[in-house]
């Protein structure tokens, strides 16, 4: 039988055409995935591998220390180390039993249990973190062990040497180390420095490659602040209004010192307060024992207020603190003069409102300096009624009492004053003695601060410089003046008015022997945070002060927010400004008048031995023998009897070698 041989050749090109089209469809398929890998997926593929083929791992940089004006240390960053282990590497290079050796070594290094580190070492992991917090001489070991596998990285912790000193001014940073209030908010730019890293290329596994690249990136240390902040007065301060807040039962206390004549913040307080070092609680221990009972939302308003820092960032009504303003600009406009007369009958009305002095005082015919002695509201009112609304405004802006002083602090509130156009007659009547407008403690200091300056107002401040890891001075703060607001001459009646407030008047009780002293006293009624306004039951009380007054160089503002224990600005923030003062004058060294210098060489002093370094329990020997008292920082809890105590004296103040007297204490702060 004859085949036919031409169909057997046309099926044999079908066959060899199908296969050939099926080739070219996979060929199609091949090319169009290459494609898509190349082009459509290509960056993406191209940075798996990179992160596959590198190590990448982060040097922190040294976060910037901060200093008092005095070079006090106030906050500072300690190197610690990760430690990281390869355990491919560790399997390629040794032996099972050499590994359970080096396990045994690391133990001793990290008082860690052998067994879990061998577990870490002998992981399927690429890359095992052994354990972290590790100091540079536990580091220098672990390195003179020569591990192929084992890697340190460095990273900072912060520490607040002198735990509650001077919180509310510095602030704290999260678990990140960045700054997340005060100062270390303000500045966390400068601070943080730029991170570097260290990065090599490596195989799958985590080997290093044999030619691969390996190259470290430096880090760069952050900047260092040196603080207006003195240290020594800060400790005054911060003693004067804790031990106020106890004694008025006020809701909160907060003081600032400053330099009248730089803007220089010199000491500034707030209670209750926090401990930087564990800024997510109170410091106070009764407080921090009711706080653990609360749900996790009341403790977070309770931290935020504890962050928040009223002389910056709260307003309230100034009340009889603002009659220097009104008589200032009285005096400056030349409608009146310090003898210039005014009648107070115990009451006045304006339109349909009749305002009155507190507890019914009739002040009868007096003076516009026993006007201002005597806090009188009606003449007062008489004095704004005078000026109008145009001039009483013109000062309270000349004051920048309008705008926000410009501090270098995170979160500065602006003042709440009617608008000049909306002012009333009731209104005009109630701002001349300090009500129906609320400011911030920090505004009103610096407007007083002018008139402890010849009339000039500068802009208040924290820091004086920034610094480099050598002491240069790499960016400087200088005072900064705003504004002419009062003549000198003006100034100068001023202070004379406030100094008989002193002598004579409502501030006699803040009389310090052998100083010439001037201030006012502010009590005003405390505004109700609601929707409808109004005051409450509770008054805020006030105290400010410049200091000598014939040479200010000391302005001091208290305010006692809703004291319990007085109602009076005499009875609560008086006192807290004089026990600062009591011992701020001395230490400034603003000598005392001759006749009553004398009597106070006869109080019995002490130097002070250096106890730092000591045990708790050999220092307070050393200071019993000096027949000094001493406190230990942060505070001890309940719990804690005091001879049992055992802890390392890191730091103490006042430091040794210093001069106190015998009835202050030594505070003696621990880690």
């Amino acid at each position: 039988m004859i085949k036919d041989t031409n169909k057997v050749s046309i099926r044999g090109q079908k066959r060899v055409l199908f296969v050939f089209a099926i080739i070219l469809v996979f060929m199609f398929l091949l090319l169009f995935r290459t494609a898509w890998i190349q082009i459509v997926k290509g960056e993406e593929y191209t940075e798996r591998a990179v992160e596959q083929q590198t190590s990448d791992i982060p040097l922190d940089a040294k976060r910037g220390s901060i200093y008092d004006r005095n070079g006090e240390i106030l906050a500072s960053s300690t190197t610690s180390y990760n430690l990281w282990v390869r355990p491919a590497q560790l399997k390629e290079n040794y032996t099972r039993e050499r590994l359970v050796e080096i396990s045994s070594l690391l133990a001793m290094d990290l008082s860690m249990d052998a067994g879990k580190i061998l577990e870490k070492m002998t992981s399927e992991s690429a890359l095992v973190k052994i354990t972290g917090g590790l100091t540079k001489e536990v580091a220098d070991r672990i390195k003179e062990h020569g591990v192929y596998g084992l890697e340190l990285a460095a990273y900072t912790n912060r520490l607040y040497p002198l735990g509650t000193t001077a919180a509310i001014v510095l602030g704290s940073v999260n678990v990140d180390g960045i700054g997340r209030s005060g100062i270390e908010l303000e500045y966390n730019e400068y601070l943080s420095g730029v991170a570097g890293r260290t990065v090599h290329d490596q195989d799958l596994a985590g080997n290093l490659l044999a030619f691969g690249e390996s190259k470290t990136y430096d880090a760069q240390n952050g900047l260092n602040i040196e603080l207006t902040i003195d240290e020594v007065l800060q400790h005054y301060l911060d003693d004067a209004v804790l031990n106020g807040l106890n004694t008025t039962k006020a809701e909160k206390v907060c003081g600032i010192a400053m330099d009248p004549k730089t803007g220089e913040i010199l000491a500034m307080s707030v209670y209750p307060t926090f401990d930087p070092n564990n800024a997510t609680e109170p410091a106070d221990q009764e407080a921090k024992k009711a706080f653990e009972k609360l749900t996790e939302n009341e403790q977070l308003d309770i931290i935020y207020d504890l962050w928040r820092n009223p002389i910056v960032t709260d307003i309230y009504e100034p009340g009889s603190t603002f009659k220097l303003i009104t008589s200032s600009a009285m005096l400056e406009e030349g409608l009146a003069n310090p003898d210039t007369e005014y009648y107070c009958g115990g009451t006045i009305t304006v339109y349909d409102a009749e305002i009155s002095e507190p507890l019914d005082e009739i002040h009868g015919q007096q003076t516009l300096t026993q006007a201002v002695g005597n806090s009188c509201n009606v003449a007062h009112v008489q004095m704004a009624q005078s000026l109008g609304i145009n001039r009483l405004y013109k000062y309270i802006e000349l004051y920048g009492l309008t705008s926000i002083t410009g501090i270098d602090y995170p979160g500065e509130s602006g003042s709440m004053i009617y608008d000049k156009d909306t002012y009333g007659p009731v209104e005009l009547a109630t701002t001349g003695f300090g009500q129906g407008i609320a400011i911030t403690p920090i505004q009103l200091i610096t407007a007083v601060s002018a008139i402890g300056n010849e009339g000039m107002l500068v802009q208040p401040h924290l820091v004086r410089r920034l610094m480099d890891d050598n002491g240069e001075t790499v960016l400087e703060y200088r005072t900064e003046a705003v504004r002419k607001v009062i003549s000198a001459a003006t100034a100068h009646e001023m202070l004379s008015i406030m100094e008989q407030q002193i002598e004579f008047y409502g501030g006699t009780n803040a009389k310090i022997p052998g100083y010439r002293m001037g201030g006012k006293t502010g009590t005003a009624e405390r505004v109700v945070e609601n929707s409808e306004g109004g005051y409450d039951e509770y008054y805020n009380t006030s105290f400010v002060s410049l200091v000598p007054i014939d040479n200010p160089q000391l302005a001091v503002l208290v305010v006692c927010y809703a004291p319990k224990a007085g109602q009076f600005g005499s009875q609560t923030a008086i006192p807290i400004v004089k026990e600062f003062l009591t011992k701020a004058l001395p230490y400034m060294n603003i000598e005392r008048t001759d006749s009553v210098a004398q009597e106070y060489q006869e109080i019995a002093y002490s130097y002070v031995p250096d106890v730092t370094g000591m045990t708790y329990k050999e220092a307070i020997e050393v200071l019993k023998a000096y027949g000094l008292n001493y406190a230990v920082r942060p505070e001890s809890s309940e719990d804690e009897v005091d001879d049992d105590m055992d802890f390392v004296v890191v730091d103490q103040y006042p430091k040794g070698g210093e001069k106190m007297p015998n009835e202050d204490i030594v505070y003696l702060y621990r880690e």
